[in-house]
């Protein structure tokens, strides 16, 4: 492409919209227009989550502020060993607590009881 001819396609007086444009931009302009409102977040539900998470954190942070003006050098004691075999009950323990949260939550958001 020469620069003449990009020239000349760019040197055309009227540029036409397709036919039926301003009519379909109007609809949709409507369309949203008439739309409900969208859905508010329910922060009076969430506030109990997010007030346990902040005291949770607030926790842990004393903990560890404790534990080094106490002068502990690790928050584990290395005297405490398990039996054997018992690696794997916590494991499962723990799948189980976070597995249980996510079905509870996939059953009440599907509609399920």
């Amino acid at each position: 492409m020469e620069h003449d001819d990009l020239d000349r396609f760019l040197s055309d007086d009227e540029i036409v919209p397709s036919s039926g444009f301003a009519a379909r931009v109007m609809e949709a302009v409507r369309a949203e227009a008439s739309a409900p409102p969208a859905i508010p977040f329910p922060w009076l539900r969430a506030l109990p989550g997010i007030a346990a998470v902040a005291v949770a954190f607030f926790a842990i942070v004393a903990g560890f502020v404790a534990l080094g003006r106490s002068g502990v050098d690790t928050p584990v004691s290395t005297s405490l060993t398990l039996p054997p075999g018992t690696e794997v009950t916590w494991l499962i323990v723990v799948a189980l607590l976070c597995t249980v949260p996510v079905v509870v939550s996939l059953r009440i958001t599907r509609g399920h009881s």
